[in-house]
């Protein structure tokens, strides 16, 4: 299935006939399948499928932080596509925000200092009026002297949140962000990345197994055995779940 953008707006990244293999012979995997997505600027998109179903790898590969065997992919209009190692990383550090399950946050570093480690990197100072934007926003004025130890999960996870948006990137990849996060402190993480696609403009784009996590979204990509099979657009819960409960029979 292919799917396009309708509505006219920017592309912030997008997919062209994307595959990734894995191994030779009969050890090969086709993780991706001739994948063709247009992911729009300033909207907030999941991705979802059964596990094995290529959702992580096409996050990774539309990030730049894996190659693709064949196809296109872009973020803007930038080719990430035959990009040499060093113009990647660039890339990563000025147009790619990230958000991982496990917080990756430096422990010996303050909740202020990690949030503005990708900017000390890239030699780069923050705009002190976003910055402070940025952290009313994730509720953590009160915390920045504090290391990650000293935080709580919700709060850890909003530092990283912070930390990638203050670089404010063309577009911010999620992957499983509440997936180490009780109910209410994921609740609060999804609410700060609703809004800031909202009051911000930020595209944000998010790999969950979970359904209430994906109600969040304005877009639903629904991925099997490599390939695009359907999407949702204003999602809810049970109609994101009720998907879900289809692809699985699909696959017995």
């Amino acid at each position: 299935m292919t799917t396009t953008v309708t509505t006219g707006q920017a592309v912030a990244a997008r997919a062209v006939d994307v595959w990734k293999v894995y191994g030779s012979g009969e050890a090969q995997v086709i993780a991706l399948h001739g994948v063709n997505v247009e992911l729009e600027r300033g909207h907030f998109t999941a991705i979802m499928g059964p596990s094995g179903s290529g959702k992580s790898t096409l996050m990774h590969t539309l990030a730049g932080l894996d190659s693709v065997t064949r196809g296109e992919v872009f973020v803007g209009d930038t080719k990430l596509t035959g990009m040499s190692d060093g113009d990647l990383t660039n890339l990563r550090r000025t147009k790619v925000g990230f958000i991982f399950q496990q917080f990756n946050l430096l422990p010996t570093l303050t909740a202020e200092e990690n949030i503005l480690l990708p900017l000390s990197i890239a030699g780069r100072k923050p705009d002190k009026a976003w910055y402070d934007t940025v952290i009313a926003t994730v509720g953590l004025k009160d915390r920045l002297g504090h290391r990650p130890s000293q935080l709580s999960g919700g709060q850890q996870q909003r530092v990283a949140c912070a930390r990638a948006l203050v670089s404010r990137p063309e577009v911010i990849f999620a992957d499983e962000p509440t997936g180490n996060l009780d109910s209410r402190s994921g609740a609060e993480v999804l609410s700060f990345l609703r809004n800031s696609v909202r009051d911000f403009g930020q595209t944000i784009v998010m790999v969950t197994h979970d359904p209430n996590a994906a109600s969040y979204a304005d877009r639903v990509i629904f991925l099997a055995d490599g390939q695009i099979v359907d999407e949702l657009w204003e999602p809810t819960a049970d109609a994101v779940l009720d998907k879900l409960k289809g692809l699985d029979k699909a696959g017995e």
